[in-house]
């Protein structure tokens, strides 16, 4: 017979209330992550030129591209769906031009007015100003990527909340019953490794292009030990019945 810890209590003895309480978290949770892989996408997918995510539009997203400027590269990707493809073309035609004041005015500032400056009018200090002219020419310089503080303002954010979400996560799939042990503690401490990774790999991106790959691959580390813990919590707390075994006071699970 096999041995379980004495502390493990598996879903099918846990309370109606207790299990309820855990779905309704694993929802919420699921829905979010969803949302949260859908936001990525659309802000850096097209960043290249071609439709979809590539690890090239994770290479400008973070250390920027010397072929085009900064507001090129928003239009092309998270902006992409914000304006018509021959007013895209207008402002990057002005862009490369050489960014002539009397053009912008009789041309390229109504597009501004009519697209961008509902939301880019100054406000808001985390999005760029396109409020004039001057504003506008600042944001058509080479594209550099993230700056550091930007960069570091998203890395808190995200630290503190993955860590809190996969810390929910890893106590609620902590009472699933799976085998082998050491694969459960596993996907439990993968996404806490890939967290880390990831956001190093960010600033690293912006030496060398080679680490946006690893930028990719830990997020897909993180999305596969979601899916897994989420998938199989799940099935475990209305689906499966444990059957009891001998208790030991061992650490095994």
């Amino acid at each position: 017979m096999a041995e379980v810890h004495r502390m493990f209590f598996p879903y099918s003895e846990c309370p109606l209330s207790m299990r309820t309480r855990y779905t309704g978290t694993l929802l919420v949770l699921g829905i979010g992550y969803l949302f949260a892989r859908i936001h990525i996408y659309n802000s850096h997918a097209g960043r290249d030129g071609e439709p979809g995510l590539s690890v090239e539009d994770i290479r400008i997203a973070y250390s920027g591209s010397k072929e085009a400027t900064k507001l090129e590269a928003a239009m092309m990707g998270p902006m992409s769906g914000m304006l018509p493809t021959n007013e895209r073309g207008d402002i990057v035609g002005w862009i490369r031009r050489g960014l002539d004041e009397r053009e912008y005015e009789d041309r390229i500032k109504p597009i501004f007015d009519r697209r961008c400056t509902a939301c880019h009018d100054g406000s808001n200090p985390h999005i760029p100003d396109l409020n004039g002219y001057h504003e506008v020419s600042e944001s058509a310089e080479i594209d550099t990527g993230m700056d550091i503080f930007t960069l570091v303002r998203v890395s808190h954010i995200h630290l503190f909340g993955l860590t809190f979400i996969f810390f929910i996560m890893g106590m609620i799939f902590s009472h699933a019953y799976l085998r082998p042990v050491w694969f459960k503690s596993l996907v439990i401490i993968v996404p806490f490794a890939a967290i880390t990774i990831d956001i190093a790999s960010w600033y690293l991106t912006k030496l060398h292009p080679a680490f946006a790959l690893v930028v990719i691959g830990s997020g897909g580390l993180m999305g596969m030990s979601f899916a897994i813990q989420w998938v199989v919590s799940m099935y475990q707390i209305w689906f499966y019945k444990y059957q009891g075994v001998k208790r030991s006071s061992a650490d095994v699970l």
